[in-house]
């Protein structure tokens, strides 16, 4: 015989599920959030990476994205993002290029003005990151499609990604309206203007 529930039980045990839910994904949430530094304050460990490892994707992410009439990507917590995307969404594969790619960073730092990336100049440490970008768009566009990405392209992707998803990234450096919103058709354009925020 079929045991029947009525709509207050129905409610109950649905409110029970979602509930824990919330619960499970605010922990997590908190979990990631700790993660990033406060400012000036001590970097943590995100998976595999070492706090120096995400220091060393900060000031690479900080080179890509500079602090201008806008904060930086340090301002936005964009390396320990990288960090934590790698970790959490690359597979096995793509995590170990990116990872060599960080030592290989270093290593062309040392060899290039003689200083690891982090002690070089902020002249130094674009003239490198350049170069990077230069090799691997010409890597990117001989390769074969099964061979894999380039360890500087993922890492361009990723800063780029996580500042402007950041707060700073859409209320600073582009312009936000939250939504939702009213529907305007046509807006007018500012010569020079910022772009606008892709959910604004």
């Amino acid at each position: 015989m079929t045991d029947f529930i009525d709509r207050r039980e129905a409610i109950r045990r649905v409110s029970v599920l979602l509930g824990g839910t919330a619960l499970v994904a605010e922990s997590a949430l908190w979990a990631a959030c700790e993660r990033r530094p406060g400012p000036g304050g001590p970097y943590a460990a995100v998976g595999a990476f070492t706090p120096s490892d995400v220091e060393l994707l900060d000031e690479i992410a900080e080179t890509i994205l500079p602090e201008t009439t806008t904060p930086g990507a340090k301002a936005a917590g964009v390396g320990p993002f990288m960090a934590l995307m790698v970790t959490d969404c690359y597979e096995a594969d793509d995590q170990a290029i990116f990872r060599r790619g960080l030592t290989e960073v270093d290593d062309a730092s040392r060899a290039e003005s003689g200083a690891a990336f982090l002690a070089a100049t902020p002249s130094a440490r674009l003239a490198l990151l350049q170069g990077l970008d230069w090799e691997q768009k010409r890597y990117m566009d001989a390769k074969p499609t099964a061979a894999p990405r380039h360890y500087f392209r993922m890492m361009k992707e990723l800063a780029l990604l996580g500042y402007f998803t950041s707060e700073i990234g859409c209320t600073r450096a582009q312009r936000y309206v939250e939504t939702p919103a009213r529907y305007e058709p046509c807006v007018p354009y500012v010569a020079g203007g910022p772009a606008w925020a892709p959910h604004g």
